[in-house]
């Protein structure tokens, strides 16, 4: 059984089960990455906020993902999309799936 989502009802999802997990602009930009995702796949992608949640991961800047992961091993988020997916959000944050 599948029922077909908007943007809203993914915000309210995350709002209700997880609302600190993702920033507005972060849920925008998941909902978009996953909206095309679909697209060019043709794959569906199930509404799990907690295995969303656990899989991905918001980031305000490379300063805060640096207390995650090692500097020295993921400079910037070029050498980062080398390991795992990295969606931008704005010139600074961004998400990326764990690893």
């Amino acid at each position: 059984m599948k029922k077909t989502i908007n943007f809203y009802e993914f915000q309210k999802a995350f709002e209700q089960l997880r609302p600190n997990d993702f920033t507005p602009e972060g849920l925008v930009t998941l909902w978009e990455y996953f909206e095309d995702y679909e697209q060019c796949t043709g794959e569906d992608i199930e509404l799990d906020v907690i295995a969303i949640s656990c899989e991905y991961i918001e980031y305000k800047n490379l300063k805060e993902f640096h207390n995650d992961y090692n500097k020295q091993d993921f400079p910037n988020t070029d050498v980062l999309m080398d390991f795992t997916t990295v969606i931008h959000i704005d010139d600074k944050s961004f998400i990326i799936a764990e690893f």
